[in-house]
């Protein structure tokens, strides 16, 4: 056999490997988007039917206490022996969670399925990203995110339907067993890509670019600190406030540690972009709480056509994520960040809009939504592109870690400071200040998120600086 046959089959049998990989790791973000949204509808079923109104928050607490910690163990591992290690265990510990809380015949059973469901969740999503950098190459690597990104909105188009439906035909306990099969299947396809395409770890802990691993004990102390903060808009009085108090002492101690240098006064490069993401991400899903709310409430549609508004926004995520990775948008990367931000913005902004002039037509919501989707399908790929373009082989995991932690953290502050502000409003029954002020609120997050990225520095899509 000659030397340029074998280097064809050698090219072709990585081609194969990438493609496997490719389907196996969209397979299962899909299994973890899709229970996401499942597990939101079928939870006030399965809470009355184990008598647990009780522990209801705690079943998406759990999660992110879970998810958080697991995340930064996720960084740790991935730097040290590599991301094919954590992204089976990832998987295992999911399907392990999937199992308990589908079984579950009381409400403390269920919830500790979701905190192990965290687990696997926070060590899969890190160790995905550190796959991305290692097995695919610089120029393929926003496309493979734009397949990702499709992957997590897709279930947004299915998931309560078919969890509605699930849930009312065989139970809400089929809602968690029916993840299963996409797990392992995925799992399944991953498995010989692992084997050709895992590049060995560093070995060295003195090389160029390598940075203490981050400390446990500050991700347990953050991933506490933001189930504190998340049940401290639950509580009243006193509990309340010193929940809050408490989550913010936590952040302030454990969170520096987690984030590179400089993360606090917004340095250039790395810091800039990890915090524009935690903004972007929170004044998004701040919003998206509450569109629909609007909608019902306001404006007195039906759920079906409130719901069709995030529909459409999920239809602008993906087309914002196919353009950042066309060759053709020769735009700069971090200038692709930051007109996603002012996208973000504009659409947060002509929702409150829509909110507070109560003669504009409420289709115009579904438009406004589509601004803010594009917005993030742009910035969410081209962020996690330059953290990787950002990081030397050493500190892929740590980073990726601290881009993760940054994006959930900024879903969780800031979908409280929408609720408090809901329910700071709301009991005045004036419905166009309640929801105008709280989206406008999130625009101006968005637009916080949009001047951080003026630190992120030039970022070409050659990857050169």
């Amino acid at each position: 056999m000659t030397n340029s046959t074998l280097l064809a089959r050698t090219v072709a049998d990585r081609a194969q490997s990438t493609r496997s990989l490719t389907l196996g790791l969209c397979m299962n973000i899909v299994a973890i988007a899709f229970e996401s949204i499942a597990v939101a509808t079928a939870m006030p079923v399965a809470a009355r039917e184990l008598n647990g109104i009780g522990w209801y928050a705690w079943s998406f607490s759990l999660f992110l206490i879970g998810m958080l910690f697991s995340t930064v163990v996720a960084g740790r591992l991935s730097d040290r022996v590599g991301f094919a290690k954590p992204l089976l265990t990832g998987l295992a510990v999911f399907v392990l969670g999937l199992v308990i809380a589908g079984s579950a015949v009381q409400m403390a059973q269920l919830v500790t399925g979701r905190l192990i469901q965290g687990l696997g969740s926070g060590l899969i999503n890190t160790a995905v990203f550190v796959c991305v950098a290692v097995a695919y190459r610089e120029a393929d690597r926003p496309q493979m995110f734009t397949y990702l990104s499709t992957a997590w909105v897709l279930p947004a188009f299915v998931g309560p339907p078919v969890a509605a439906w699930l849930t009312q035909r065989w139970g809400w306990h089929c809602v968690f067993f029916s993840v299963i099969p996409l797990v392992v299947v995925g799992g399944l396809l991953i498995l010989p890509s692992l084997r050709q395409l895992m590049v060995p770890p560093p070995t060295s802990a003195a090389a160029p670019g390598t940075l203490q691993p981050a400390p446990l004990w500050a991700a347990g102390l953050v991933a506490v600190a933001a189930a504190g903060l998340q049940l401290a808009g639950q509580q009243l009085g006193w509990t309340g406030a010193a929940l809050l108090l408490g989550g913010i002492v936590a952040l302030v101690v454990g969170l520096p540690h987690l984030m590179p240098a400089c993360f606090g006064r917004v340095g250039r490069g790395l810091p800039a972009v990890i915090i524009t993401r935690g903004l972007l991400s929170g004044a998004f899903v701040g919003g998206e709480a509450f569109v629909p709310l609007m909608l019902v409430e306001q404006r007195q549609l039906g759920l079906v056509l409130a719901g069709a508004a995030l529909t459409v926004g999920s239809i602008g995520w993906m087309t914002g994520s196919w353009l950042q990775s066309r060759p053709w948008f020769s735009v700069r990367r971090d200038r692709i960040i930051t007109l996603g931000c002012v996208s973000v913005a504009v659409g947060l902004g002509g929702i409150a809009t829509i909110a507070f002039v109560s003669t504009l037509p409420y289709w115009l919501a579904g438009m406004s939504w589509v601004f803010s989707g594009f917005g993030m399908g742009l910035a969410t790929s081209s962020t996690a592109v330059v953290v990787m373009t950002l990081s030397s082989e050493h500190t892929q995991g740590r980073n990726a870690s601290s881009l993760n932690l940054s994006d959930a953290l900024g879903a969780g502050l800031f979908v409280g400071l929408s609720g408090t502000l809901f329910t700071a409003l709301h009991a005045t029954g004036q419905l166009p200040l309640t929801f105008g002020t709280l989206l406008l609120t999130m625009s101006a997050v968005a637009v916080l998120a949009g001047l951080a990225t003026l630190r992120i520095g030039a970022v070409t899509n050659d990857a050169t600086r």
